[in-house]
This record gives C-alpha cells, structure tokens and sequence, in this order.
C-alpha cells in the first residue's frame, strides 16, 4: 500500500502566492484561466509544486474560496459592527472587486459540485450571521421587517448593481440607488425603542 502523499501546509508563503496568483488569474481572466499549469508558470515553479499545495484543480479553487470566504466574514463582521448598520452592509456587498470573485465561483459551481457547496455554505453562514445583526437593528427601532427578507434584498441588489455596472449596464440605477437611499434613510432615522 503507498503512502499517503504528502502535501504542503496552509501557513507556507509559497501556497499564499500560489493562491495569490490564482485568484488575480480569476479576476483578470475569468475562472477558465486558472489551471495547475498557468498558475506554476505565473509563480515561475513547476506544476509540481502546485500539486504539492493542492492535490487537484478543484482543491486549489476550494483553498481560494476558503480563503476569500474567511476575509470576507472579517470584512462582514466590521461592517455590522456600525451604527448605520444596513448602509454599511450595503457598502459592504457593492465592493466591484468581491462582486466579481463572487460571479466567478457562481459560474465555476455550475461545473463543480465541490465549489458549489462551498459557495452554498459560506452564503449561508454570512446570511445568517447577517440575518441576525439585521434582526437586532429593527427590533432596537421597533421596526417590523422581515429580517432574513431584508439581508437577501440589500446582498443581492447592491451585487446586482456592481455587476450590472461593470458590464456598462447602468438603465434604472439611478433610480434604484435614490430609492435605495431614501428607505435607508427612513430606517436608519427611527427612534431607538430602548
């Protein structure tokens, strides 16, 4: 029987530039450009090593969505962490940069059951971690909306919008964004109930 193989570990700078490098390849040229060997040739390594921090292609897209995810609830728990607690989750989920990682690993799990369920669950668990910040804030106001209702509204518009932008797509933006503006101005202008 052969021994299991070996395989780099996660706090090694090299496995951060190869992740590094994969995700720019990601951002700059679409999921379909990240591959073993492209990634060893922008690091200047032989795939091989590649494969020693990875076992797989989907290993390495599974490492960088683990990684991103993790950045991203960091990033999360400080917007929720305002006083203009839905502004700032709105901000939050209008970031160009995240909104086009995200698209990518959306269409990436169309193909990659692995990656689908990573996306699945690090969605779920910031929905919930906002759900639950968004149910605070109105219950402090004595406001009665749907929590979980507004966290999927302000994540998948404000992404929308950033998406949309980005293609040059921008018909009815202004018209959201100032609509957008005047309901979280209302919100954000209740009373405190305590």
């Amino acid at each position: 029987m052969a021994a299991p193989r070996r395989m780099g570990t996660e706090s090694s700078k090299t496995r951060a530039l190869l992740l590094d490098i994969a995700e720019r390849l990601m951002l700059e040229e679409g999921y379909a450009a990240v591959g073993i060997r492209r990634v060893a040739r922008e690091a200047d390594v032989a795939p091989a090593l590649v494969l020693y921090y990875f076992k797989t292609l989907d290993d390495l897209f599974v490492a960088m969505l683990r990684r991103r995810s993790e950045q991203e609830l960091k990033a999360q728990e400080k917007a929720l962490g305002g006083e203009r607690l839905l502004r700032s989750l709105w901000e939050y989920n209008s970031h160009p940069a995240g909104a086009a990682l995200n698209t990518e690993f959306i269409a990436l799990s169309n193909h990659r059951k692995a990656i689908r369920a990573e996306v699945i669950a690090y969605a779920e668990k910031a929905r919930e971690i906002q759900r639950k910040a968004v149910s605070e804030y109105l219950r402090a106001r004595g406001i009665d909306l749907p929590p979980l209702a507004i966290t999927v509204l302000i994540s998948t518009v404000s992404r929308a919008i950033v998406m949309e932008d980005a293609m040059g797509l921008t018909v009815g933006h202004t018209d959201v964004l100032a609509l957008i503006d005047e309901y979280l101005d209302r919100i954000e202008q209740a009373p405190s109930a305590s």
